[in-house]
Parts: structure tokens; sequence; C-alpha cells
């Protein structure tokens, strides 16, 4: 079984415990990758759009009689063969990207992320995190002493109110509740914080 340092505010290390189950699941990139991309479809917003013939304004009128001009016949100036006509097979903001994952992949791909930071000492788990308020300066000292600024994931108990509120505004640093928690988050983030407590239902989450 792995073993995890335990670190206190001032991010000095303060003794080793036996790692949960799941920090010791293999490395599995194959999964990991499938069910990342799944999240971020997921996560995808769809922003350009463009009109088709029934959108675009005008063409009501047929642009000229259909027979004895010389020319083709044209039912609407809107046509997308014609200039400011609508749009043929252009993107469109209603198209659905989302993709399906099923839960014990999401869990198994979770718990493998989590796994390759512990090996990687990217992973920073706390014997307590407490904050006396809810004050962003005061959580931004303690994450700044354990990660030195990089990008960090301070995962929470979805109780802890305050850490939602104190880390609003710090850069580089996203708070999620542990039920939450997904393997795009863990590879977004250089660092993942979380204390023993989180830990445990963390574990109790992936049996």
């Amino acid at each position: 079984m792995a073993t995890v340092t335990l670190y206190n505010r001032d991010g000095n290390a303060t003794g080793d415990s036996q790692a949960p189950a799941l920090l010791s699941t293999p490395w599995n990139a194959t999964l990991v990758h499938q069910v990342f991309k799944s999240l971020a479809a997921n996560r995808r917003k769809p922003i350009a759009h463009t009109k088709d013939r029934s959108e675009v304004s005008g063409g009501g009128i047929k642009p000229w009689r259909q027979k004895g001009t010389g020319r083709a016949r044209h039912g609407s100036s809107r046509s997308p063969i014609w200039r400011h006509g609508g749009i043929t097979f252009g993107p469109r903001n209603d198209k659905d990207f989302s993709q399906k994952v099923n839960k014990k992949m999401a869990a198994s791909a979770l718990a493998s992320a989590l796994a390759k930071k512990l090996a990687s000492d990217q992973l920073r788990i706390m014997d307590a995190l407490t904050l006396a308020e809810p004050k962003t300066k005061e959580l931004g000292k303690i994450l700044n002493n354990l990660t030195r600024g990089k990008s960090t994931l301070l995962v929470i108990d979805h109780k802890d109110k305050a850490f939602i509120r104190a880390g609003a505004n710090l850069a580089k640093t996203d708070v999620v509740s542990v039920r939450d928690l997904s393997v795009y988050d863990v590879l977004t983030h250089a660092f993942v914080v979380m204390d023993t407590k989180v830990m445990s239902l963390l574990e109790k989450s992936y049996e």
C-alpha cells in the first residue's frame, strides 16, 4: 500500500499515513483520456451560429417570374446560392455535443488520476483544514504554502460553504465539493489539496 504525507497550514510535513486503496489505482491512460474527453464535451457550450434560409430576413417575393426572362428560375433571394442568403451546413448553437459517462468509468478514471497526482507529488493532504473566517487572504496564504502559487484544486466537504466564499477571488484556484469532483478537475490543475476528512469521504464514495 502507498503512503501519503500529511501537511499543516504552513506547508510543512507532519507525518505519514497509509493511503486509501483508491490512491493505489494503476494509471490507465486510455480510460482517463476517454472520460476526460467526454466530460470536456459535456461542458462545451456552442456559441457560433449561422442562419439558414428560413431565418434570414427578406426573400418573401419571387425575384422574377418563372419563365420568359432567359434567366434561371429562382423562388427566393435568400437561397443559399445567393449572396446574403442562408448558410448551408454552418455551425449551429443548438448542436448537442454531450456524451454519456458511466459512473464506474468516471470513478475509476478519477481514482487513476488522483493516484497519478500522488505519484507525481502533486497531491497535498492536510491533517486538518479550517478557517477562522471565510477570508480570501487566509485561504490564499494556506494554499500558497502548499503549492507555491501553482494552479490549485481545493476539494472540500459539501457542507463547508466558507471555503467557496474565501476561494472565489483567488487566482488559479478552484474550489469543488467532494461529491462533484471529476477527473476533468484533477487534470486541469497542477495541485490537488484536501484534508483527511475529505479523503475519507472520497474513499467511501469510491467503494
